[in-house]
């Protein structure tokens, strides 16, 4: 089997490195700085006005998917734990004083969202020193498969930022992070409480990953934040969506087929199974019925396999 080459060859960069390498020096990079991200985060924000704004009318971001390499951001976690929220506060402070501007111009400054959204998450082949950046209008919609991203990097042998229009299948690998995800309400005054950041620490109760057999999401790896105290899980012909419900779209999940919950009693995870068959850290679950269910307790980092063939990992957030 050939090999897929590394991330930048697939992004089909790898030469225009190479060429860059010939003329410029490379210098090991300083660490990543709290204003570094800062600065970052509010240039992005600038960006996304410039790009999406028309007439009269502002537009902006939402969603911001802020991505390092895994030494840098480990250093921000272990060395400065907390300070990604701090940098979040200050980012949407400066957001609101730069709308203001505008407001005060005469310029219509209406929201797309209701909310700000932060996402902290590293790369594999990044570099040291390396960062990137996706925006959304509404935070937590999809990119339709059949589009490209737009993704502005900062190579590590130039620093100047590159915009480049990359397939979705190419970011399968970032890593995503509970810790890492903020969000903030809109304030329609354009004022931020200080008390109203909520970090995944506080507001996530776990993270779900599964990935599933299903043609079209072969490879591609599913992600389901909890934050309700119980949750279903469920599959393919359930249509419903709530924020309390993991849809699975998977055939080889039952709908529904098992709910999660969690105790603040104890501290601890439970689950009820309702589908043909569940593994539980290679333990069969005996099935109950979801108006009477029969919970077992549910070990943080645990391996569910549904039907014999779709694997889920629990892990605190």
């Amino acid at each position: 089997m050939s090999s897929q080459g590394s991330f930048w060859q697939r992004m089909g960069l790898h030469d225009w490195f190479l060429k860059k390498e010939a003329t410029v020096t490379v210098v090991e990079p300083t660490a990543l700085t709290p204003d570094d991200v800062f600065k970052y985060i509010v240039e992005k924000f600038e960006e996304s006005i410039a790009q999406l704004s028309f007439g009269n009318r502002i537009v902006f971001f939402h969603e911001y998917i802020i991505c390092f390499n895994p030494e840098d951001y480990n250093q921000f976690m272990n060395n400065k734990k907390g300070i990604f929220g701090i940098i979040i506060h200050e980012s949407v402070k400066r957001f609101y004083e730069i709308l203001n501007e505008y407001r005060q111009r005469g310029k219509t400054v209406e929201p797309a969202s209701n909310k700000w959204v932060f996402r902290f998450v590293s790369h594999p082949e990044y570099a040291r020193g390396d960062k990137s950046y996706i925006g959304k209008l509404l935070p937590g919609t999809p990119q339709p498969k059949e589009e490209n991203l737009r993704v502005t990097f900062i190579p590590r042998q130039t620093g100047i930022a590159e915009a480049l229009d990359v397939n979705p299948e190419l970011m399968e690998g970032f890593t995503y992070y509970s810790e890492g995800y903020y969000e903030v309400e809109y304030k329609d005054d354009l004022k931020l409480d200080d008390e109203e950041i909520t970090s995944g620490e506080k507001s996530l109760l776990a993270r779900f990953e599964t990935v599933v057999p299903d043609k079209e999401y072969i490879g591609k790896k599913i992600e389901y934040l909890m934050r309700a105290e119980q949750i279903l899980i469920t599959g393919k012909d359930d249509m419903e969506e709530a924020e309390d419900k993991f849809r699975i779209p998977s055939e080889w999940v039952s709908s529904p087929h098992l709910s999660v919950r969690f105790n603040k009693a104890d501290g601890k995870f439970y689950l009820a199974s309702y589908g043909e068959k569940t593994m539980l850290n290679e333990r069969e679950v005996r099935p109950s019925a979801p108006d009477s269910p029969s919970w077992v307790e549910l070990p943080v980092n645990s391996k569910i396999v549904l039907n014999g063939i779709v694997g889920v990992n629990i892990f605190k957030s």
